[in-house]
């Protein structure tokens, strides 16, 4: 049975200890959530870092045909993911995720290449405020993002479509606005992803199903995060010499 909008199915009662009860597993599991994500973004860091600071292992990684394999491992990892989270164990989706954040790190070790430390740090963390801000009014309001989410997945078609064909065109003027609408698209997909990983929470769900959901929560926000950041590298970050 569908429940109301932003409204957690409390599996009981809606008296005032019940819903404290229901608030506070909320809260721990939004906590979760986050957890994982940023556990993901941590070790995607490690990933990257620790493999650019081997040019050896770096002309391996991108040479030939093994550069579409780093470039491709995460997106087959998330197929994986989507399509047999059902008959998997919750371990097992936590693996892959865990997976998917390296193979992620391998496939952005580039950027300490081609941008300074000192901007790649800056652009950090002023990527962590904005996706923060957005997060937190996300979990927050009371409006209904469920419009404005629809909106947002056809934007990022767009983007998807506008980033292939400058593939060919390989215009920096295309790139710079591929870049700026990615920051406004990825943004507005944080605050909708975290109303809708509230919306969907069940306090009565058994703990894998629960390890399950925030996994695949801790996903989409780690996706938005990082789409956000390099967006932005590519728009204000400084390269090196």
């Amino acid at each position: 049975m569908a429940t109301p909008f932003n409204q957690p199915r409390f599996g009981y009662g809606t008296t005032t200890i019940d819903r404290a009860v229901v608030d506070q597993a909320l809260r721990s599991y939004m906590l979760r959530v986050y957890n994982y994500m940023g556990s993901g973004l941590a070790l995607s860091a490690i990933v990257a870092l620790v493999v650019s600071q081997s040019p050896a292992l770096m002309s391996t990684l991108f040479t030939g045909g093994m550069s579409f394999v780093v470039m491709l491992a995460p997106l087959g990892i998330l197929l994986v993911m989507s399509f047999g989270a059902n008959k998997m164990s919750a371990a097992a989706v936590q693996g892959l995720y865990w997976a998917f954040t390296a193979t992620m790190g391998l496939s952005i070790s580039t950027i300490f290449m081609v941008y300074t430390g000192t901007s790649i740090l800056r652009i950090f963390f002023i990527t962590a405020a904005m996706f923060g801000a957005m997060s937190l009014w996300g979990y927050t309001t009371k409006r209904d993002l469920t419009g404005m989410g629809t909106f947002l997945f056809m934007g990022v078609i767009g983007l998807v479509i506008a980033s292939v064909v400058n593939i060919f065109l390989g215009s920096t003027v295309l790139q710079f606005a591929i870049s700026a609408i990615t920051v406004l698209v990825f943004t507005g997909l944080t605050a909708f992803d975290t109303q809708r990983i509230k919306s969907e929470f069940y306090e009565g769900d058994a703990s894998d199903i629960q390890t399950k959901q925030a996994v695949f929560g801790a996903t989409s926000l780690y996706l938005n995060f990082l789409n956000i950041f390099m967006a932005l590298l590519s728009l204000f970050g400084q390269k090196n010499e």
